[in-house]
């Protein structure tokens, strides 16, 4: 085994070439920059293929989702204001988990100002976590209520269809009742496309007024719809809608829907859940399936984890105490 490390400068020397794919050995080299390695980078930069540029952030952004102990913020933050849009782009992406709110201004200025529609969307889109992270108190208000203000404007400008759905589905999160508003005023547009994004949103919101509009939506012809109701059912553990998710397990022919069938049951859990996923585990044999059926079922086991920690906290005594009259009124 190789152990020798590897010198920044031979990974530089290896993006700049134009001989070879980029190796994957060097991917890690890139989490967690130094100040000198990042100011090296972005010095040569320029000098970087564009088609190779986007493989690298490509590339990053998919070890990053496989493994947690790389961190590319730095490296993704320097290219926010990168001169080629695409760049932008898959910066922003690769700020998937980013949750310091430092970056809420560049944020809300690329959705406001930036030239390029994909940039302006990704921005609408990673503006969710910190609506997250307002409703539950872990950000501070007057950052909060600059990244409502911010959406609810972009959701309501004349900015393209899919900046102004993508300003939507991040406010799912929020409790502002203007937003409860533009979900059923999107959901009931004549366009699958405004409906998927109002599903996504109802998803988001932790709000059982949606559940009939999900359920109902979980058996639409149009695929997205379907797709869109199929995870929202899931994110809000919509426990009426197991028997039709089940039944998808073995009608759905989208692959797409139907990993996400999977995955949704596993946020809903209960009775034959359990029974069915293992069943179909049984049944494939790509290893890619089998990985992503067996995360799906590590997750119903957190899920039924928290079924039995909400029964034993409850306590039907405290139900049946009798009010005790106030020591006055006797």
């Amino acid at each position: 085994m190789n152990t020798t490390p590897t010198s920044f400068q031979t990974v530089l020397d290896a993006l700049l070439s134009d001989r070879q794919e980029f190796p994957r050995r060097y991917l890690q080299e890139f989490s967690d920059l130094g100040t000198t390695e990042l100011k090296t980078l972005l010095d040569v930069w320029p000098r970087v293929q564009p088609s190779r540029k986007l493989t690298l952030l490509e590339k990053l952004d998919a070890l990053a989702e496989t493994d947690t102990l790389v961190s590319f913020d730095d490296l993704a933050r320097a290219l926010l204001t990168d001169p080629e849009p695409e760049v932008r782009t898959r910066a922003i992406r690769l700020l998937d988990e980013y949750e310091d709110p430092k970056i809420v201004p560049s944020y809300l200025d690329m959705l406001k100002n930036d030239p390029d529609i994909n940039v302006r969307v990704e921005a609408a889109k990673a503006l969710h976590l910190f609506v997250d992270l307002g409703e539950l108190e872990e950000l501070s208000q007057d950052i909060y209520h600059q990244v409502e203000d911010a959406l609810l404007a972009s959701a309501a400008s004349e900015d393209e269809s899919r900046v102004r759905r993508a300003a939507l589905e991040s406010l799912g999160y929020s409790s502002r009742l203007e937003v409860t508003t533009l979900i059923d005023s999107a959901f009931h547009r004549d366009d699958p496309a405004w409906q998927a994004s109002s599903l996504i949103a109802m998803g988001r919101s932790a709000d059982d007024r949606w559940d009939e509009e999900v359920i109902r939506s979980l058996v639409n012809v149009n695929d997205r719809i379907r797709k869109a109701a199929v995870q929202a059912a899931g994110e809000l553990s919509l426990q009426l809608a197991r028997p039709v998710l089940l039944k998808m397990l073995g009608e759905e022919e989208d692959e797409d829907i139907l990993s996400a069938v999977i995955w949704s049951l596993s946020q809903v859990g209960g009775e034959d859940v359990r029974t069915y996923l293992e069943n179909l585990l049984d049944q494939i044999e790509d290893e890619e399936q089998i990985a992503f059926l067996e995360e799906a079922l590590d997750n119903l086991a957190f899920t039924e984890d928290l079924d039995r920690f909400d029964l034993l906290a409850f306590d039907p005594e405290d139900e049946l105490k009798p009010i005790e009259e106030d020591d006055d009124e006797k």
